[in-house]
């Protein structure tokens, strides 16, 4: 697979696996079954399969369940909160609360009002968190400057970054595309997208600052907008700006004979010449 931080490859076409252990931890002695179900079946399966529904939209469904049930609670700003990591706006949560009230009851739609301006809240001096410095912006800051889901944390291939990343599927029918997301100074270990024919990859930067550095090539600065185009066979690596996240979508070019070979990673020295 040429999309080296996902979590899936294009042959079994399976979605990231998301990684569950509440059940276990709080009930693993009392109820291991339950356990189980919670995070093995729910979370393990529903809501990793992702092909049809993507996690933006299970999260909107699963606030309203939570929400029309009456059930105002740690359950619900859970879900919340992974509703914003998953890409739901504050606008959106405001007009699928607003809609809520109409048809599940105008108190229950009060009580969640109160529990999501709690999980969207904002700086209380929104001018001065606009001059903060990129590299102190949070995770759920970074969020809502883009408009696809940071994702899950890219576990599977932690070995072949510097820093913390997450990724998100987008599509996984026809093209498969990720958006992989760098916290600051985050980057991947230099790499080459082997192909016999076609091959390489696309990365369209999505939100923030980055990098992306082929072999014996000055570095390239990413912004919102950037298109890289790398062909196969060529050594390189990508990540954020020391200062700042950076998310970029990756796009595998389909080709035959295609492989990933991770290489060294990309040393403190280098990196720091950047600016």
């Amino acid at each position: 697979m040429n999309v080296e931080a996902a979590a899936m490859t294009t042959q079994n076409k399976k979605p990231q696996k998301i990684v569950q252990t509440a059940g276990r931890t709080q009930l693993g002695e009392f109820a291991p079954d339950f356990a189980r179900y919670n995070d093995d079946i729910l979370f393990g399966e529903v809501w990793s399969k992702n092909d049809v529904l993507p996690l933006h939209d299970r999260s909107i469904v699963t606030v309203c369940a939570l929400v029309s049930s009456g059930i105002i609670d740690s359950s619900l700003k859970y879900h919340l909160q992974s509703a914003k990591n998953n890409g739901v706006t504050k606008a959106e949560m405001a007009e699928i609360i607003t809609q809520l009230g109409f048809y599940a009851g105008w108190p229950k739609a009060w009580g969640a009002f109160n529990m999501a301006k709690e999980v969207y809240a904002e700086p209380a001096n929104a001018a001065a968190a606009k001059t903060e410095a990129p590299a102190k912006m949070s995770k759920e800051a970074f969020q809502q400057e883009i408009m696809f889901p940071i994702g899950q944390p890219n576990d599977a291939y932690a070995k072949y970054f510097i820093g913390q990343s997450y990724l998100a599927p987008i599509s996984t029918q026809q093209v498969p595309i990720y958006n992989v997301t760098f916290e600051p100074s985050c980057r991947n270990n230099w790499h080459i997208h082997h192909a016999k024919s076609g091959g390489g990859q696309m990365l369209i930067c999505v939100g923030g600052r980055g990098w992306y550095q082929e072999e014996g090539k000055p570095a390239v600065e990413l912004l919102p907008g950037t298109v890289v185009n790398i062909p196969a066979n060529v050594k390189h690596w990508h990540g954020a700006a020391a200062d700042s996240w950076m998310s970029h979508l990756a796009i595998e070019v389909e080709g035959t004979e295609t492989s990933n070979e991770w290489c060294e990673p990309v040393s403190d020295e280098e990196y720091k010449k950047l600016k």
